[in-house]
């Protein structure tokens, strides 16, 4: 059985964000979704429209995912990959380099972002609609 992970915060879930689930998915046999915990988001500025558990629970809906982790750190990751028998981690192309370090462990991919949307753009649509 092949293992992806991915990682995310995936707040304001949208085609993008599943975009990258499916393709995911598509590399192996079993996809596991590292989710940013509020605490770890708080820390990185992040402020989201959803909980943790409510994030996690939209994420277990999705059919492209098998399983839901908590992401606490930026350090867990090489951790993850051993403990859930890893052989590809994927990522969007705007964090390409950042996790070569995890090439020791299994194959990186930098899966190219979805034009035109990101998490970011819908909370500055919602924001103008108002």
């Amino acid at each position: 059985m092949k293992k992806v992970l991915t990682y995310g915060t995936f707040d304001l879930l949208h085609h993008g964000h599943i975009r990258l689930l499916e393709r995911s998915r598509a590399l192996g046999d079993h996809l596991t979704v590292a989710v940013s915990t509020d605490q770890f988001n708080l820390g990185k500025g992040k402020m989201c429209a959803y909980t943790y558990e409510e994030r996690v629970h939209i994420l277990k809906a999705v059919r492209y995912v098998d399983e839901v982790i908590p992401e606490e750190n930026w350090e867990q990751k090489i951790e993850d990959v051993k403990k859930h028998d890893i052989d590809i981690f994927v990522i969007g192309d705007d964090w390409d380099g950042e996790f070569d370090f995890l090439k020791e462990y299994c194959q990186v991919l930098y899966l190219p972002r979805t034009p035109d949307i990101s998490t970011t753009k819908v909370k500055e649509m919602l924001a103008e609609k108002r």
